[in-house]
C-alpha cells in the first residue's frame, strides 16, 4: 500500500515538473517592457551615447573656427604715460602726461587658400562625425539588445535550476520513503542528497549571473529590468541572402562613409599646407586719439611672397599627403571589416535559429525519456541513478534552448548593425531622432557669442 502512495506521489512530481519546464519554455505573457522599449530607453538616456552628441557638436565648431580666417581681427589700445622731472633735492614733480587710445584692424585678402581649404576639410569632419554618431547609436542600441536578451536568457535559467532543485527534492524524498519501507536502498538516498546540492550550488551561480546581468542592464538601458518580455529575432530591413547584406552594408554602412569623408578631409588638408608656399596678401589700419585731440589714422596693404621656410612647410604638406594615403587605406579596411562582420553575423543568425529547433526537440525528448525512466523504475527496470541522470538531461536541454533563442535573437539585431540598418527610423523605435544638422545650422555662421546653443 505504501509502495502504490509513493508511485503516487512520484507521478504527481514528474507531471508537475514536466508542466513547470513547458512553463519555462514559452514565452511570457504580456509585460511592461520589450526589447525595443528597452532600446529606445538607451537612445534616450545613455551616458556614452549622449558624451558621443557632445564630442559632436565640438566638431561642429571647427567649421566656425575655420571660417574665423575670412574675418577680419580688431583689436583695442590705451596707453598712459607720464614724465617725471627731478627736482635735485626738491620734491619730485610731474611735468607731463599723456594718453591716447588706438584701433587696429587686419583681413586677410588672399591666404593662398588655406582658408578655405580648411573650411572644407572641418565640413567633411563635421559629415564624418555624424556618420560615427550614426555607428554609436547602433553600438549602443545593439548592446541593449544584447544585455536585454542575456537578462531574459538568466532569467529562464534560474527559474529551471529552481523547478529542477524543487525535482530532486521531491526525489530525495522519494529515496528516503521508499528505504523507510525496504524497497530502496541507502545508495540511492546519497546519490539523491549528491544531486540535490549540486543543483542547489548551479542555482545560487544562476542567480550570481542574473544578477549580473541585471547590473548591466542598468548602466546600459538606465533603469531595472521588470517584467521583460521574451524577444524574437528581428526580421526588420533583413534581406533574404547574405551576399545582398554585404552590398547593403558596403553602400550604408557609417564606419564605411565616416571612412570617406576622412579622406576629403585629408585631402583638403593637404590643398591647405600646399597653401602655406603660396603669396598672401592682408590689409591693415589703425585709428588712434591721443590727448589734445590729435587723431590719426592709417591702412595699408602687405604682399607676403615665401622664399624659404626651413623646411616646414614642404614637411607638413608631406605629412598631409601621407596621412592622405593612410586615409585611404582605411576605407578598405572598413570595407573589409563590414563585409566580414556581415558574413559572421548572417552565418550565426542560420545557426542560432537551426540550434533552437533542435533544442525543443531535445528538450521535448527528454522530458519523454523522463517520464519513461520513471516508469521504469517502478517495474525494476530502472535505477534511481537513471532517473537523475535522465532529469539533468533534461535540464541541459531547457539550457541550451534558453541560450539559443538569446543567440538568435542578439545575431539579428548584430546583423542588422553590421548592415548598417540598427537605426532607430528602420527599428520604429518611437522616440525623437536626434538631428545633429540642428546644432551645426546654429553655430557655424556665428561671429561672436560665448554661450552654447543651450545656453551654457
Amino acid at each position: 500500500m505504501k509502495s502504490m502512495e509513493i508511485s503516487s506521489g512520484l507521478r504527481r512530481t514528474l507531471l508537475l515538473a514536466a508542466a513547470l519546464g513547458v512553463a519555462a519554455l514559452a514565452p511570457a505573457g504580456v509585460s511592461a517592457e520589450t526589447i525595443l522599449g528597452a532600446m529606445a530607453k538607451a537612445y534616450e538616456n545613455n551616458p556614452d551615447l549622449n558624451a558621443a552628441r557632445a564630442g559632436l557638436r565640438a566638431t561642429d565648431e571647427g567649421v566656425a573656427i575655420a571660417k574665423s580666417g575670412y574675418r577680419p581681427t580688431i583689436a583695442g589700445s590705451a596707453s598712459v604715460s607720464g614724465k617725471r622731472v627731478d627736482g635735485g633735492g626738491r620734491p619730485v614733480t610731474v611735468d607731463s602726461l599723456d594718453s591716447s587710445v588706438g584701433v587696429t584692424f587686419t583681413q586677410s585678402l588672399f591666404d593662398g587658400f588655406r582658408t578655405r581649404n580648411n573650411v572644407r576639410a572641418a565640413q567633411a569632419n563635421v559629415f564624418g562625425g555624424r556618420q560615427s554618431l550614426l555607428n554609436t547609436e547602433m553600438t549602443i542600441l545593439l548592446s541593449a539588445a544584447q544585455i536585454y536578451a542575456n537578462v531574459v536568457r538568466d532569467a529562464r535559467i534560474v527559474r529551471v535550476r529552481r523547478q529542477n532543485l524543487e525535482f530532486l527534492r521531491e526525489q530525495r524524498n522519494a529515496a528516503q520513503a521508499r528505504f523507510d519501507v525496504g524497497e530502496g536502498t541507502r545508495t540511492d538516498i546519497a546519490l539523491a542528497r549528491a544531486q540535490l546540492e549540486s543543483a542547489r550550488a548551479s542555482l545560487l551561480s544562476a542567480q550570481a549571473q542574473y544578477k549580473s546581468s541585471v547590473a548591466v542592464y542598468v548602466q546600459i538601458i538606465g533603469i531595472a529590468p521588470k517584467n521583460l518580455k521574451s524577444p524574437s529575432p528581428t526580421r526588420k530591413a533583413i534581406p533574404g541572402s547574405s551576399s545582398s547584406a554585404v552590398e547593403i552594408g558596403l553602400r550604408e554602412h557609417p564606419n564605411i562613409l565616416s571612412a570617406q569623408y576622412s579622406v576629403d578631409a585629408a585631402a583638403f588638408k593637404v590643398k591647405a599646407a600646399e597653401g602655406a608656399l603660396l603669396p598672401s596678401v592682408s590689409l591693415s589700419g589703425s585709428v588712434s586719439h591721443a590727448d589734445g585731440g590729435t587723431t590719426s589714422g592709417s591702412v595699408s596693404a602687405a604682399l607676403s611672397v615665401p622664399v624659404y621656410q626651413g623646411g616646414a612647410a614642404s614637411a607638413t604638406v608631406r605629412q598631409a599627403k601621407e596621412t592622405l594615403g593612410r586615409a585611404r587605406m582605411l576605407v578598405d579596411s572598413a570595407r573589409r571589416e563590414v563585409q566580414q562582420n556581415i558574413v559572421t553575423d548572417w552565418a550565426q543568425l542560420e545557426a542560432s535559429k537551426a540550434s533552437t529547433a533542435a533544442n525543443v526537440a531535445r528538450v521535448q525528448a527528454a522530458q519523454l525519456a523522463l517520464q519513461g525512466v520513471v516508469e521504469e523504475r517502478k517495474v525494476g527496470q530502472s535505477t534511481t541513478l537513471d532517473v537523475l541522470e535522465t532529469q539533468s538531461n533534461v535540464l541541459s536541454a531547457q539550457e541550451s534552448l534558453a541560450q539559443s533563442r538569446r543567440d538568435a535573437v542578439v545575431a539579428s539585431y548584430s546583423l542588422l548593425s553590421s548592415m548598417g540598418r540598427l537605426t532607430v527610423s528602420r527599428l520604429g523605435l518611437g522616440v525623437a531622432k536626434y538631428r545633429p544638422e540642428k546644432h551645426y545650422d546654429a553655430v557655424k555662421d556665428k561671429w561672436f557669442g560665448l554661450r552654447t546653443v543651450d545656453g551654457r
